[in-house]
């Protein structure tokens, strides 16, 4: 439930191409910053504003003068970024998408039509076709303990990544209720949701609901 092609859908990303070499999300993520590069060389540069030769903004994108932005980051076209966003590089923000009032970026992927639009912080993190954080959501990418992040599920570990620091990994269309903490290595599945004020560790299935971490269920179809 947890690959790369269990959780995104490869065709609303400029970076497939990167990610089809992995199995697992979490082993991407120290490649972003050239695979950022890579892709840049086959943008169409006349679509692009190119600023300090490593941020490429589409042309139909639209940015706050209050923005900070910092490479390589591409933006893709008729994303918005809204005032006082932070992008602290390694940002690859894909098509239609939101990065909102003070949130901040760093070393991520953002699929299309992905809306991170009130006060999130987003590190070491891939997000899925139009996932959805609420206001005040994080992924925290950190251990308290600054032990290397584990990927777990209700098993126990699938895997030790290896890695210091590990965000979330979001699946398509998932949402993420308001002023939730998804710990680090937490893995989101598709179309699932989380309930506002949660503290996520470990996995959620895609279609299911998390209500806290004993109250997991399907969703009910109708």
């Amino acid at each position: 439930m947890y690959t790369i092609l269990q959780l995104f859908d490869m065709n609303h990303t400029a970076a497939y191409e990167y990610l089809a070499q992995f199995q697992y999300p979490y082993q991407a993520l120290a490649g972003i910053k050239d695979a950022i590069t890579a892709i840049a060389n086959n943008l169409k540069l006349d679509d692009y504003f190119v600023y300090d030769d490593d941020i490429w903004i589409h042309k139909t994108a639209k940015v706050a003068e209050s923005a900070s932005i910092s490479g390589p980051c591409i933006i893709g076209e008729n994303s918005l970024i809204r005032h006082c966003a932070f992008i602290r590089g390694n940002a690859l923000i894909g098509r239609e998408c939101i990065i909102g009032n003070s949130c901040e970026l760093k070393n991520v992927i953002l699929f299309d039509n992905v809306q991170v639009p009130h006060f999130n912080y987003v590190g070491d993190s891939i997000l899925g076709f139009m996932a959805h954080m609420g206001a005040g959501s994080i992924t925290s990418n950190v251990k308290a303990d600054k032990k290397t992040v584990c990927i777990r599920d209700e098993n126990g570990v699938i895997s030790d990544t290896g890695l210091l620091k590990v965000g979330a990994f979001i699946g398509d269309r998932a949402e993420i209720g308001c002023n939730s903490v998804l710990n680090p290595g937490t893995v989101i599945g598709r179309d699932s949701t989380v309930y506002p004020l949660s503290s996520v560790r470990g996995t959620v299935k895609e279609n299911h609901i998390y209500k806290d971490k004993d109250h997991i269920v399907p969703k009910k179809t109708l």
